[in-house]
């Protein structure tokens, strides 16, 4: 299966038995980044995580009674 990146527009291929492919192939929502692209957003993020001044705001999990 062949899957382009979202940012950079290379162009990789995935093997068709592979989860990621799988995943891609059901959910056409998700969408696949190549690993250069991946690992420059993760170090990014993990500098800015560092200044102390980055926050992630998630929602608190509201538990269901039932």
């Amino acid at each position: 299966m062949k899957v382009k990146c979202v940012i950079c527009d290379q162009i990789e291929s995935l093997s068709d038995d592979a989860p990621e492919a799988k995943k891609l192939r059901n959910r056409p929502i998700h969408t696949f980044m190549c690993q250069t692209c991946y690992a420059r957003i993760e170090k990014r993020t993990n500098e800015r995580m560092a200044t102390g001044k980055f926050h992630l705001y998630r929602t608190a999990v509201q538990e269901d009674e039932w």
